[in-house]
C-alpha cells in the first residue's frame, strides 16, 4: 500500500465463468488525488472491469483495491461511503436519465443520501452551474437536450453526490467533434474549479491528449503501459501493434523528422506542434 495515492489497486484479477474468461490480469497501479488519469485500451482490454472495480461496483477475485489507505474489501469497510466518494458516470449515460425535469434528475442522488430538501436543490444547482448547462434548460424534459447537454446532466447528477474521485466511462461517445470537444472542456474547466480527481476511460487518445496528466495503457486485461502522455505517445509502434493509434500530431512531428526537420516529436498538441515548427523555419 502506497500512502500517496488516493486510489490503488493491488495485483487485481478478475475471472468470469469460474477461470475461463480473463477480465483483469494482475493489475497494479496507484491514482493521486487532483490527477486527471485516463485508462485506454483497445475493445476488450479490461478498461469498464478495472474502472468498475474502483468503487466496489464488482468485486475482484483476488488482490484488493485501497481508497484512502482503507481495503475496500474489508469486512467493516462502509461500501455506501465509497460509491458516494467514488462517482462512476456510465457509457452512454443520459439512456439512465428518467424525471421529467433536468433539475429533478439532478436531485436524484443527493436525495436518496437522505440529506434535507434545502440541501439537495442547493446541490443540484451547484452540480448544474459546475457542467455549464444554460439556467433556462434547467426545467426542460431532458430528452430534449442535445446529445452533449445530455451528458452534461448526466455528470451533473453524479456530482451533486459531491465524490471526490469523478469517473467517465468514455465520455465522448458517439457525440460529433463539437460535442466531444465540449464535453473534455467541461472536464478540464470542473477540474480547474474543484481540484477533483478525474479518471477517464477511452479508446482514443486524439481526444484526451491534451487534458491528462498521465496514461495507463492496458490489454488483454493487463497493465501494459502506465507514464506521462509524452512517454506513452513516444511509444506510437507499439501502440498500432495493440490496435491503437496515438494523436496525428504525433505522426506527422515523427515524418517531419525523418524528412530531416528538426521538429520536437513529443509535440502532442497542435499548439506545441505549431511552435516547434515555427522555430524550426526560423532557424532555416
Amino acid at each position: 500500500m502506497n500512502a500517496n495515492y488516493l486510489i490503488e489497486t493491488v495485483d487485481l484479477c478478475k475471472y468470469y465463468n469460474g477461470d475461463t474468461i480473463k477480465a483483469l490480469d494482475g493489475v497494479s497501479a496507484g491514482i493521486k488525488k487532483g490527477e486527471v488519469v485516463v485508462v485506454i485500451g483497445p475493445s476488450g482490454s479490461g478498461k469498464s472491469t478495472f474502472i468498475q472495480h474502483l468503487n466496489g461496483l464488482v468485486r475482484a477475485t483476488s488482490g484488493t483495491v485501497y481508497y484512502n489507505g482503507m481495503d475496500i474489501y474489508d469486512k467493516d469497510f462502509d461500501m455506501k461511503m465509497l460509491r458516494s466518494k467514488v462517482g462512476l458516470v456510465f457509457q452512454y449515460p443520459e439512456h439512465q436519465l428518467f424525471e421529467t425535469d433536468i433539475f429533478k434528475d439532478v436531485c436524484f442522488g443527493p436525495k436518496n443520501l437522505g440529506l434535507p430538501k434545502m440541501e439537495v436543490e442547493l446541490r443540484a444547482f451547484e452540480a448544474l452551474r459546475l457542467v455549464g448547462l444554460d439556467e433556462n434548460l434547467y426545467y426542460q424534459s431532458p430528452f430534449d437536450l442535445s446529445g452533449g447537454q445530455k451528458r452534461r446532466v448526466a455528470i451533473a447528477g453524479v456530482l451533486a453526490m459531491k465524490p471526490e474521485v469523478l469517473i467517465l466511462d468514455e465520455p465522448t461517445a458517439g457525440l460529433d467533434p463539437r460535442g466531444r470537444d465540449e464535453i473534455l472542456d467541461s472536464i478540464a474547466e470542473l477540474k480547474e474549479k474543484t481540484g477533483i480527481t478525474v479518471i477517464l476511460v477511452s479508446h482514443s487518445m486524439e481526444d484526451v491528449a491534451k487534458y491528462v496528466n498521465r496514461i495507463m495503457v492496458m490489454n488483454d486485461g493487463a497493465l501494459l503501459y502506465d507514464d506521462v502522455p509524452k512517454n506513452i505517445f513516444a511509444r506510437y509502434r507499439q501502440l498500432e501493434q495493440i490496435g491503437l493509434a496515438a494523436p496525428q500530431v504525433t505522426y506527422i512531428m515523427n515524418d517531419l523528422r525523418e524528412a530531416g526537420f528538426a521538429v520536437d516529436v513529443n509535440a502532442i498538441t497542435v499548439e506545441e506542434a505549431k511552435e516547434s515548427i515555427l522555430k524550426n523555419l526560423k532557424r532555416a
